[in-house]
């Protein structure tokens, strides 16, 4: 073992506790990211094993061989296929069996009366296949239906709508049909596929209410016979299709099933965790960075006598380094053990919550175990790195010196690099916001600004100090005035503890501008576009939820209090070669209902070879009211439609409007995702909608809201994926303030004399502990308004930028009372990090604080 390895592993175990914060915030860093990866992997591995258990029956799938894919959406809508095809398949050598498959969206009502499901998952319903090879479903409890009205239901969606064989309830199709359950199922083993709902009809119900007409199905299930392989029965098949059909082996299928999950739920969730890995990381160089820099501040003359005894500066530098290396490996690995622990953790926590975690050991990748040990060491390596080569650059008569203090302050190099930056950050963030509007423009921009708030830290941390510790000198006195002299005395490592501090805020900040702009543009679409009195809706997002019956809107209608109800319906086809969504609804009722701005032509002779399109779709294509546009159905039907209106607005009406008559030829099971109803005149808002509860009892029991209730639960996702968030960034906020509390440890062993002095001369111990924590608030004070700042900027910028790359227009908007609570947090977490330094500082023996060196 070489001198520096010597002198690193005697300085860690004479001061263990200096490195108490840097090991905590590498380690909370690690397990954060181990656990995303360990986590991911584990959710794969399980969904490919219940995929895979599920359909191992299924040799080879029969389906329509093109989709339509609209922009925004993963997964296609195919045409169905013809049930005849199923006796052509049953001929084909070395097939065992074939079957029907159809699915479709079907809610069930639970026996609370409310719906299952719905908020983001599918609700699905379907045939139940007698076959149990080519059924992913595998009947756990009772049996199989056998006459109109019994279902099957996946365990999950019964235990969570407290549903039990041989209750009566009702499935939304999304027309009510009344149900009765007779037999519980599960999938791939477990109890239902995540949070997705399945209800398990006869053949006759589900092609009834989940498809336009007998004789179609979704997709032939097929099963080979004995030594027939599945790529052997797809060539087997191919010749005896009919154009537009497609054969695929369960293989592929499978594989599509578990990329979808992929792609729309794993990916996405894996990598919004992984953002705030990245920022709690980011966090923590900082407190890293100036646990280092104090350390080697505070042991200038210890370093100065190596050097006056013959050490090089190389030796010094690499004593540094090996420490923090020692500190990096030890944190990184026991990170690695919290990371597994958080996944087993959240395998156990997600059933609790409503969210089967596929069961099954934990999938522990390579890259999942390598990958956060090397960041946690890079991070830790690189935020020691400058402070290293500081400790290697201390001159031997240093230790000549009587004191050891930190005194960098804020160069004017500082100050001219940080100014370049926060210039270069304005104009490329206004670049990609008015001029040329770019949200990866935008991004720059703003990865700039934050790199320009760090470098100008010190500049602005005297001024910040100054302005917002003055009122202290008159409410502290004595007391007030030291804190923020202490504060002011070093501005470069006021400004790297803050950092921790303002890059969490900051982030927090961001979210909270851009879900209140979310909201605010919700309110505002509704409120310039919707011109009705109520609206009924279902509460889901994502694929959940069965919509609303058609019919709904026309009984509605019927109302004496009723002026005007139109439900707006989906379609799906191809505009001269590209997917787009279509609504499907009365044009004439629209116009009355909805403000679609100016419009160019008639939308009241549409009919059925007409389409009304807006503006910025019309130039988008090179359409204008005339002209002909060819569209291509899930049918395979082309037809040429006229254009025979344009019109301004579309946030509510969407960008392409047909009749329900030309669209009835097309459709596979019909429904509205919303109805909008417009009272006459002296009708009270109260007394319509009771009126329109009446109705809607009967078709679902949908829920029916004013405009601003219909704004308001719009816009209800944003306060859940809100709350995500905040959970997810008390992470970072608790990193920070373990360096805020770190740093002020380490700066009291610095000024140990120096307190002593003070206790001396008449400073009680009440003044003193009073005396840190001022320091710490003013600390904390000056990250969080920086963080405010800059996070009300970021969000500015984002949703600017939103608003300018995309056809929605975003509204931008301060919320002040969640700013303010924010802010609340933010200088508690100050007082809060500043309570044991205090303490510390208040227990020091006054006679040895005066004789410490």
């Amino acid at each position: 073992m070489n001198a520096s390895v010597r002198l690193s592993m005697s300085s860690l175990r004479a001061h263990k506790r200096r490195f108490a914060g840097t090991f905590l915030a590498v380690f909370l860093g690690v397990a954060f990211l181990a656990g995303t990866l360990v986590m991911g992997d584990t959710l794969r591995a399980g969904f490919d094993t219940m995929f895979g258990n599920a359909t191992s029956g299924t040799d080879a799938v029969v389906r329509s061989a093109e989709a339509i894919t609209t922009p925004g959406e993963s997964q296609g809508v195919r045409e169905p296929v013809d049930t005849d095809l199923v006796k052509t398949v049953e001929q084909v050598p070395g097939v065992a069996a074939a079957a029907p498959d159809i699915q479709g969206a079907g809610q069930l009502i639970g026996a609370d009366g409310k719906p299952i499901g719905g908020q983001g998952p599918p609700t699905l319903a379907g045939n139940w296949i007698d076959d149990p090879e080519l059924n992913p479903y595998r009947l756990a409890e009772g049996r199989a239906p056998k006459k109109s009205g019994e279902v099957v239901v996946n365990r999950g969606t019964a235990e969570r709508g407290d549903l039990r064989i041989g209750d009566t309830t009702i499935l939304r199709t999304p027309d009510p049909v009344e149900v009765t359950i007779v037999g519980l199922a599960t999938f791939g083993g477990e109890d239902g596929m995540a949070q997705v709902t399945f209800t398990g009809m006869t053949l006759s119900d589900a092609e009834k209410y989940l498809t336009a007409g007998p004789g179609e199905a979704s997709s032939i299930q097929v099963r080979a016979g004995p030594g027939v392989g599945q790529q052997e029965l797809v060539d087997r098949l191919t010749p005896v299709l009919p154009g537009g059909v497609e054969a695929i082996t369960g293989q592929e299928s499978t594989e599509e099933n578990t990329d979808m999950i992929s792609s729309q739920f794993l990916d996405i969730f894996t990598t919004f965790l992984l953002v705030f890995s990245g920022v709690a990381l980011l966090v923590a160089t900082f407190s890293i960075h100036n646990t280092f820099a104090i350390v080697v501040a505070q042991r200038t003359r210890e370093n100065a006598l190596l050097r006056a005894l013959g050490a090089s500066r190389r030796q010094v530098t690499a004593s540094t380094l090996t420490e923090a290396s020692l500190v990096a490996v030890t944190a990184s690995a026991a990170g690695l053990v919290g990371g597994i622990g958080i996944a087993a953790g959240l395998q156990a926590l997600f059933p609790a919550i409503g969210f089967p975690f596929p069961e099954g050991d934990l999938a522990i990748g390579v890259l999942s175990m390598t990958l956060p040990l090397a960041v946690g060491i890079i991070v830790c390596l690189g935020s020691a790195l400058l402070p290293a080569v500081r400790a290697g650059r201390t001159a031997p008569l240093a230790a000549l010196r009587e004191t050891a203090v930190d005194q960098s302050g804020a160069s004017r190099v500082r100050a001219v690099i940080g100014g370049g930056l926060a210039a270069l950050a304005v104009a490329v963030t206004l670049t990609g916001v008015l001029v040329s509007p770019s949200i990866w423009l935008a991004g720059a921009g703003s990865v700039t600004a934050l790199a320009a708030f760090v470098v100008l830290g010190p500049v602005a941390s005297t001024t910040a100090v100054r302005v917002i510790g003055s009122p202290l000198d008159r409410l502290r006195g004595v007391t007030g005035s030291l804190a923020r002299r202490n504060a002011l005395r070093s501005p470069r490592r006021t400004a790297a503890t803050a950092s921790a501090l303002m890059i969490g805020v900051s982030v927090v900040s961001l979210f909270t501008v851009f879900g209140a702009s979310l909201k605010a543009t919700m309110d505002q679409t509704v409120s310039r576009s919707f011109a009705g009195d109520v609206a009924v809706s279902t509460p889901s997002f994502g694929a959940g939820g069965s919509g609303l019956s058609p019919r709904l809107a026309g009984a509605v209608q019927q109302l004496p209090e009723v002026d005007t109800a139109v439900g707006l319906g989906r379609g799906v086809a191809e505009v001269d070669g590209k997917g787009r969504a279509l609504t499907v609804t009365d044009p004439l009722a629209l116009e009355r209902t909805f403000d679609l701005g100016k419009v160019r032509g008639s939308l009241s002779d549409l009919g059925t070879d007409g389409v009304a399109i807006t503006e910025k779709e019309a130039e988008k294509q090179g359409l204008t009211t005339g002209d002909k546009a060819r569209l291509t159905f899930t049918d395979g039907v082309k037809d040429t439609f006229t254009v025979r209106a344009v019109y301004g607005q579309s946030e509510l009406a969407g960008d392409y409007v047909i009749t329900r008559a030309a669209w009835a030829p097309h459709r596979t099971q019909d429904s509205d995702t919303l109805v909008a109803v417009s009272f006459k005149d002296g009708v009270s808002t109260g007394a319509g909608k009771a009126a329109v509860e009446k109705v809607a009892a009967r078709y679902g029991d949908p829920e029916v809201q004013t405009r601003d209730e219909y704004a308001q639960s719009s816009a209800g996702g944003i306060d859940m994926m809100l709350t995500l968030v905040y959970v997810l960034l008390a992470l970072a906020v608790l990193i920070a303030l373990l360096g805020i509390a770190n740093t002020l440890t380490l700066a009291i062993h610095e000024r140990t004399r120096e307190l002593g002095l003070l206790r001396a001369v008449g400073q009680t111990r009440s003044q003193l502990r009073s005396m840190v924590r001022w320091e710490s608030l003013l600390v904390a004070a000056f990250g969080t308004v920086g963080g405010l700042a800059l996070g009300a900027f970021l969000g500015w910028v984002l949703v600017e930028a939103s608003d300018g790359a995309s056809d929605s227009a975003f509204a931008f908007a301060m919320p002040p009372l969640q700013l303010a609570v924010v802010a609340l947090v933010g200088l508690a977490a100050g007082e809060l990090a500043g309570l044991r330094p205090a303490r510390r500082a208040a227990r020091l023996d006054v006679l040895r604080a005066i004789a410490a060196e």
